[in-house]
């Protein structure tokens, strides 16, 4: 069975603490619905994250 992961939308945003709670909690309501997201440092630029929504 091959699984397959599009990547729907990413967003360049500020940087903040607190992000990776919005993506936890995202990621845990919205599985079900076949939705998976991540955030990342830009590796250019730590000030940024980047923050992408994926259908799994």
């Amino acid at each position: 069975m091959e699984s397959k992961i599009e990547v729907l939308s990413t967003l360049r945003i500020s940087y903040s603490d607190d992000l990776y709670k919005m993506v936890d909690v995202l990621n845990k309501t919205l599985k079900k619905d076949d939705l998976m997201f991540g955030l990342a440092l830009d590796p250019e630029d730590q000030e940024q994250a980047i923050f992408t929504i994926y259908r799994t």
